[in-house]
């Protein structure tokens, strides 16, 4: 799956994590479900005091494992609620993008919907300016809660709340143990550079030719391009004055570390090669052709997996390495995380906003044996999840380091850009232009970075506002 989609839009937030939807949340999900209710009213049920439980319908993309899921929580959500009924909606299993192409046929025929699952914040942010969805702000205040205090992302466009955070995944960095004990290198911990981690990789490097181990890999997404843009910065693309980012310390510094450890140092497997082959950074990763690897959350099954993945080496974790001093970001906010994650959210033509309401309460608070994925519900056990995740493979993981990378009491997560860029995938690929510019030819970072401001400045001039 890919995760730098994780962040085009503005977010109102003090956490993040993606990945494929599963259902539910962690911890303390009875009480905080029994609030919801009790402050929850009835006004705008179409059904309200007729005594007749009301239909509502939950849209999702599930596969056939995860619908089943799905099933059990909604089960278990109409018996602790008689007068609400819930059709479960699969519009086009295992394919989110698929899946809005069929929802926004839908809403446009006028179908009333009531409760959606959407893959990230874009797709809720599109949804929301076009008018499709219904904001939150009075149901959240009708059950006295605080969004904020309640999930780490929460979707905000003109002041107004339209998403409420579903699931988490994390960035972070997956280290091969056993080659770290081999260079007598500690696993690293939060408060180290990417020059630290330059380091790391010569001494991690070894062998020659085919037999060759690289001290690390970069993929071909825009978060290996500029990694301090993806993880601790609150738009990848804009400030929050709404200029472009391109001109960025970060960007002529990561461009150089790329490719001094490509060419200088010869730690990282070349740009050019990695785009030939078409490489997997998973099977890079765990056929050790490269000790370190930038990834996310989404991977922790993977060390587990040796049938996918066999490989006979612990797995360590480690934060993302952070800037260098002289090479911050220019809104840097002192080493705090970019972090997203899947929306529920609401439909504005539901007739029965308040029945939607609690069922989306529900579906991101209860504590459900089925959640794979990190709840974004901020008094979630997350830990749980942790466990059911590493289940009886803990040899296989260097588990004190990936419960300090995730859970450690130094990470911090970035608030809300006041941006929304619609404008993603133009500047998107700029980025990557500009990249493979200065990593395949001999043109200088500083004319590449210049280009880069120029294109994007125009874009932005033309389609985005503050």
């Amino acid at each position: 799956m890919k995760h730098t989609t994780k962040r085009k839009m503005t977010v109102a937030m003090t956490l993040l994590l993606t990945g494929a939807i599963a259902l539910g949340g962690c911890g303390n999900g009875g009480s905080a479900n029994s609030d919801a209710a009790a402050n929850t009213g009835t006004g705008g049920n179409a059904a309200a005091g007729s005594g007749e439980p009301v239909t509502i319908k939950y849209y999702n993309w599930d596969n056939e494992a995860q619908s089943v899921a799905t099933e059990g929580m909604l089960n278990d959500f109409m018996k602790e609620n008689p007068e609400i009924k819930v059709e479960h909606v699969v519009l086009v299993p295992g394919d989110s993008v698929e899946m809005l192409k069929k929802l926004d046929f839908l809403i446009s025929s006028g179908e009333a919907v009531d409760v959606i699952a959407l893959p990230n914040l874009g797709s809720v942010y599109e949804r929301a300016t076009r008018g499709a969805l219904a904001p939150l702000d009075e149901y959240y205040e009708q059950a006295g809660l605080v969004p904020e205090d309640e999930y780490y992302v929460n979707p905000k466009i003109d002041e107004q709340i339209y998403g409420m955070q579903l699931t988490s995944s994390f960035n972070y960095v997956l280290l091969n143990k056993d080659a770290l004990d081999e260079v007598g290198l500690p696993v690293p911990t939060y408060g180290w550079t990417w020059d630290d981690y330059r380091e790391y990789a010569k001494k991690l490097t070894k062998g020659e030719g085919v037999d060759k181990r690289y001290g690390s890999y970069f993929h071909t997404w825009e978060l290996y391009m500029n990694a301090p843009a993806q993880t601790v910065m609150k738009d990848p693309f804009r400030y929050d004055d709404g200029s472009t980012i391109l001109a960025d310390p970060t960007y002529k510094y990561f461009f150089q570390l790329r490719k001094d450890m490509e060419t200088v140092d010869q730690s990282a497997k070349p740009y050019a090669d990695v785009l030939a082959a078409k490489l997997n950074y998973r099977t890079e990763f765990f056929n050790e052709e490269a000790a370190m690897v930038l990834s996310g959350s989404w991977t922790i099954p993977d060390p587990a997996n040796l049938e996918q993945y066999p490989h006979d080496f612990k797995t360590a974790f480690a934060p993302v390495p952070l800037p260098p001093a002289g090479a911050e970001p220019k809104d840097y906010e002192g080493g705090k995380y970019f972090t997203s994650g899947n929306q529920v959210v609401m439909g504005a033509t539901s007739k029965n906003k308040e029945a939607s309401f609690k069922l989306m309460r529900y579906m991101t608070t209860a504590d459900s044996e089925a959640r794979t994925e990190f709840s974004g519900w901020k008094k979630a056990d997350n830990q749980a999840v942790l466990d059911r995740l590493i289940g009886d493979n803990a040899e296989l993981y260097d588990v004190e380091s990936l419960q300090s990378t995730l859970f450690g009491e130094d990470i911090e997560y970035l608030d809300a850009s006041s941006v929304i860029t619609v404008s993603t995938s133009e500047l998107t690929k700029i980025v990557g232009d500009g990249f493979s510019k200065f990593m395949l030819s001999n043109e200088s970072i500083d004319d590449v970075q210049k280009w880069m401001v120029d294109e994007a400045t125009k874009i932005i001039n033309e389609k985005e506002s503050k």
